[in-house]
């Protein structure tokens, strides 16, 4: 396979779920700083390869590809032979069950309230608008117990197996381990707690979501 470039920004949870695969896989790539808080990733060029400016972007062989779940799968399937994805077809499903809860329900109130207000908007300057993260709360909470119903409460998500699903949910929760609220938020899952014990240490973990 051609040279991989990935455009994205290292702190994003996206980004580093491709990174997390990538290094798990051991495949050579490039990571292409496209910052989404100045503006960079709105600018005409970035548009031309992202029409809705978002992160990561996966370019090979002079193909564009985004949205985080394509890319994932397209890179474990030729460059892993679907390593990092269930056999089994019901436990496919359910991976791609617990990819769509973080992309449709977890993200907006985990990263883009509690993070944003407890962690970012302090390191700027700012104060937390607590009101805001007590009501991203509740809905945290009922994705994190979706997902809790659908683990297997084994090693990883879906088994002995650590699989993309797993690589959708850790830099999730290395940023949500970092604020006041996580312990009230995963008060109720305790087998993603015992997860994230063992998923916090992975080596590739600490070198990406550092």
């Amino acid at each position: 396979m051609s040279k991989l470039l990935i455009y994205g920004l290292t702190a994003s949870t996206y980004v580093r779920t491709v990174r997390l695969l990538l290094e798990e896989i051991g495949a050579e790539y490039t990571l292409k700083s496209v910052n989404i808080f100045n503006g960079e990733s709105q600018s005409p060029e970035y548009l031309a390869k992202h029409p809705f400016g978002k992160v990561p972007t996966l370019e090979v062989d002079g193909e564009l590809l985004y949205e985080t779940a394509a890319i994932t799968e397209y890179l474990d399937t030729v460059l892993a032979e679907r390593k990092f994805s269930p056999a089994e077809p019901m436990l496919q499903a359910r991976m791609r069950q617990i990819m769509a809860i973080i992309d449709s329900y977890l993200y907006a109130p985990a990263i883009g309230t509690i993070v944003i207000q407890s962690l970012i908007v302090p390191s700027q300057g700012g104060k937390t608008d607590e009101a805001k993260v007590k009501n991203a709360i509740a809905p945290t909470q009922t994705a994190l117990k979706a997902i809790e119903s659908i683990a297997r409460g084994s090693q990883y998500l879906l088994g002995d197996n650590v699989s993309i699903a797993d690589f959708y949910l850790i830099p999730i929760f290395v940023y949500l381990a970092q604020t006041p609220v996580f312990d009230a938020v995963t008060a109720e899952t305790p087998k993603l707690r015992t997860w994230w014990d063992k998923a916090s240490q992975l080596p590739n973990v600490k070198k990406v979501c550092k």
